[in-house]
């Protein structure tokens, strides 16, 4: 593999390359690494190159890369490092990858806002338990001196109050 150093002898190139073949020359001399490209259209703005297309994609995909690996550090994992020389995607490849990575990222996404709802959810019901603790707390002292316990029914028993008495009653004979 070359060096980028300037005492290194260099060679200046201009290749003309089919737009069909294009991608697979540039990806194939670019895992080389010993070539260097210059822009040649350096006054053609951003937005009127051929493959801004391209490159916007690969921008996006870059950063939805970086959103997945974030998110699998923050889940505690790692990743394995990637192997040295991987071959650049072939074109048809690289919109099922964008899918795939597009899919992964949003339902990572709604996972996350799920799990923050939940979260707050929980603490919600955190607090209002300990608002009925201290309400608790008070009502129990309450009744401890002057009322029915916890265990007393809120409702009367459908014979009523005093379904339980037994009155006996002795009437003279006569």
């Amino acid at each position: 593999m070359g060096s980028m150093f300037r005492s290194e002898e260099v060679s200046l190139v201009q290749l003309f390359l089919p737009t069909a073949a294009a991608y697979t020359c540039v990806s194939q001399l670019g895992e080389l690494g010993l070539v260097e490209f210059r822009d040649l259209n350096a006054s053609v703005s951003a937005f009127q190159r051929r493959f801004v297309v391209d490159v916007r994609r690969c921008e996006e995909l870059e950063k939805i890369f970086t959103f997945l690996q974030e998110e699998v550090w923050r889940a505690g994992l790692t990743l394995p490092q990637p192997e040295a020389g991987l071959p650049a995607p072939p074109p048809r490849d690289l919109l099922r990858i964008q899918e795939e990575t597009d899919r992964l990222a949003q339902e990572l996404r709604e996972v996350r806002k799920n799990h923050q709802t939940l979260r707050a959810r929980l603490h919600e019901l955190q607090l209002h338990t300990a608002v009925l603790g201290q309400g608790q707390g008070a009502q129990l002292a309450a009744t401890h001196t002057d009322g029915p316990s916890e265990r007393t029914p809120l409702l009367q028993s459908p014979g009523g109050p005093h379904q339980d008495l037994r009155v006996k009653a002795s009437l003279p004979r006569g």
